[in-house]
């Protein structure tokens, strides 16, 4: 039986895989997703290393083992099919889910989790726009860019966050935007990334940190279908 914590750290590391594209990550790097020191993630990976989850060596890179993996694709599922619950059955806002969501997770009873995706009609992206791990462990991948990445004069359609904490997404929310939304980069500057973007008619001034935790489309394509590079017309 892994503890809680242990749980947060497969699902962490799945989490970094999945947003960068490499298997491996880094000590410091998880120990920033995490807001952990180094120290205390090193200690944690030799325990879940001797329970067989990852695959590390001392200064080495981490690599989730076959049965970490299937754990910490269990755990993504459950969070964000708890989520997809509490923002579309119970009414919490988009920035309540995630902490609830934390807790709700740790849930052991499969059967509970498989009537939970039924009852939700097998929903494939939750409240954040992320992707949710089927029965079978599978998930949709999208092509996305960040909002970073969009030249000014171009408009692009936005289809989930990075930053899932409650103060990130309530300035999202300021700023008029919920998923689907149209986004049209007015300017860019030069020196620091800063965008003027539009939404709903409402122009505001947006910082680089900001635009890159905002993934986007092109406005071609179909939020919750898979983006292809050869369709996706962002530049």
């Amino acid at each position: 039986m892994l503890s809680f914590t242990e749980e947060n750290y497969l699902k962490a590391l799945l989490k970094l895989s999945l947003e960068s594209g490499n298997p491996k990550a880094g000590t410091n790097e998880l120990a920033n997703h995490l807001a952990v020191k180094p120290a205390t993630v090193t200690d944690m990976l030799k325990k879940l290393k001797e329970k067989k989850m990852i695959e590390y060596e001392k200064y080495g890179k981490i690599n989730l083992t076959t049965e970490g993996k299937k754990v910490a694709i269990e755990v993504l599922r459950k969070h964000r099919l708890w989520e997809t619950f509490l923002y579309e059955k119970l009414e919490f806002t988009w920035d309540e889910v995630h902490a609830v969501a934390e807790q709700l997770e740790h849930i052991q009873s499969d059967k509970l989790v498989d009537k939970l995706d039924k009852f939700l009609e097998y929903p494939e992206f939750d409240p954040h726009g992320d992707p949710i791990p089927n029965k079978k462990g599978e998930l949709k991948v999208q092509f996305k860019k960040t909002l970073s990445e969009v030249q000014a004069g171009t408009s692009c359609k936005m289809i989930a966050v990075k930053d899932n904490s409650s103060p990130f997404l309530q300035y999202v929310g300021k700023v008029g935007l919920v998923l689907n939304n149209k986004i049209k980069v007015v300017s860019k500057q030069d020196y620091d990334a800063l965008m003027v973007i539009e939404v709903n008619g409402k122009k505001s001034s947006v910082s680089h940190k900001f635009a890159e935790n905002i993934f986007v489309v092109c406005e071609n394509c179909v939020v919750g279908k898979t983006c292809t590079k050869v369709k996706c017309e962002i530049k």
